[in-house]
């Protein structure tokens, strides 16, 4: 009997139980992608350094996912294999969030005459904090699929976590526009970041008690064990060799997924910063003097609640239609529904840049949804059918290079590539945010021609 044959059937509710986690780390991380730019750039930096600091993602996600994946291949504990990783990485990254807006006080700590940069500096370290503590959840969540659940199941699986991711962002992004319209009340910064703290620890702590991991044989525990040492000691280099070599069709799919994150990266990193700089005219603040700040503030509060407007319902349209795109990846193929989607959000993408109005901008993000949420689902689905038993959470970590790599390009090249287009606003100077938006459609029409060439493997 195989390890499959051990494997149950989850119901629609069990699934939704399962991607309760999810839905915690997503309505953090979409805190962080609304806010950390406003937040950075208060404190100073320039578009370039806020590319520098937006490393924090894929540089933790290359060096962490792949650690923690390993690690939690070989981990063997009452509690389970993955979900000592959840806990720890929800605990200190909720710690992070709650501390990240208070990094200007902290830094009063050091006294009245401390460094006009401290401030930013302990900005940077919480946001490093966060987005290593996510990741070191995610990958290990990430591998629970393949661990517990049959792979027939594996598409509709990973599109309920796209559910999740969905919602979380969907009620992160929400929360605060809607409390302006409902009771005019304009919740803080500090206010939000703490809300994603307590979302993230709550929902984590909600699948550590409430997800049974999957508890093979004593003989299959003892192969588990002997395949993941032997896993452990290979030097990483040969455990990526021997993840591209399983099939031609796996390199292709990390090759789609590197031009389609980057593309995906350049939208997130930068949507906030094009919405109030681009769609609402604030000057870049960074170099202007506080008098001057002060006249713009209720702007950019309204310029970040249109932005979590857009993000809310880009993450809603992921939300409504994650379920659905995994029927019709099973009826018509994973490969032609995810290009398809791509080519969406591409089209999105150019609407944004070359068309910059509040109607234009809202409706397009609504449009990028799709391909968000394929995103999320599909490619997870068509790598699942080629990895190794015994080391799913070593795979999923190689896997995520493929996605954090390429943002290290969003964050160097293209942060200063903007930080460099300066144009005359009035008496003020701006950057060419929207860029950012013809870069990534390109990346992303390359992604779904990619995506066209995978053989895809047959159950």
């Amino acid at each position: 009997m195989s390890s499959e044959d051990n494997l149950r059937k989850f119901s629609s509710l069990q699934l939704l139980n399962f991607c309760i986690g999810f839905f915690g780390l997503q309505f953090a991380w979409q805190m962080r992608i609304i806010l950390s730019g406003p937040l950075t750039e208060s404190l100073g930096a320039s578009p370039l350094l806020y590319g520098l600091i937006w490393l924090a993602g894929p540089v933790t996600g290359i060096v962490v996912q792949p650690i923690i994946g390993a690690l939690s291949d070989n981990t063997f504990t009452k509690f389970g294999r993955r979900i000592p990783y959840l806990f720890f990485g929800a605990l200190f990254g909720a710690l992070g969030l709650i501390l990240l807006p208070k990094s200007e006080f902290l830094s009063g700590l050091f006294g009245a005459n401390h460094p006009a940069w401290l401030a930013l500096f302990i900005a940077a370290l919480f946001i490093w904090i966060i987005d290593a503590c996510v990741n070191a959840a995610q990958g290990p969540y990430r591998a629970l699929v393949p661990d517990n659940i049959q792979k027939t199941q594996h598409a509709i699986a990973n599109s309920y976590l796209s559910f999740a991711i969905g919602l979380g962002s969907v009620v992160a992004a929400g929360t605060a526009p809607f409390l302006k319209w409902a009771f005019n009340h304009q919740m803080s910064v500090d206010a939000q970041f703490t809300m994603a703290g307590i979302a993230f620890i709550l929902g984590m702590l909600w699948t550590c008690f409430t997800f049974r991991e999957n508890v093979p044989s004593r003989e299959a525990l003892m192969e588990k064990k002997l395949e993941a040492k032997k896993c452990a000691s290979k030097p990483f280099i040969e455990n990526v060799k021997e993840f591209l070599n399983a099939s031609p069709e796996v390199g292709k799919i990390c090759l789609m997924q590197f031009f389609a994150w980057i593309g995906l990266m350049s939208m997130m990193i930068f949507f906030t910063q094009y919405v109030v700089h681009i769609l609402f005219g604030v000057p870049n603040t960074a170099e202007l003097g506080e008098n001057i700040i002060a006249t713009f503030a209720n702007t950019q509060s309204e310029a970040q609640n249109f932005s979590s407007i857009c993000f809310a319902l880009f993450n809603l349209i992921c939300f409504i239609i994650a379920i659905p795109i995994a029927k019709m990846a099973e009826n018509l193929g994973n490969k032609r529904v995810h290009a398809t989607s791509l080519l969406s959000m591409a089209i999105a993408y150019l609407l944004i840049a070359c068309m910059p109005t509040k109607v234009t901008v809202l409706a397009a993000m609504g449009l990028a949804g799709i391909g968000w949420s394929s995103t999320l689902a599909l490619p997870f689905a068509m790598l699942s059918k080629y990895i190794k038993e015994g080391t799913e959470g070593s795979a999923m970590g190689i896997f995520n290079i493929f996605i954090s790599a390429p943002q290290v390009l969003v964050c160097t090249l293209l942060a200063w590539f903007i930080n460099k287009s300066v144009f005359q606003m009035g008496e003020y100077t701006n950057n060419h945010w929207d860029y950012a938006f013809l870069f990534g459609a390109l990346m992303l029409i390359i992604s779904a021609f990619i995506t066209m060439t995978v053989k895809e493997k047959e159950e």
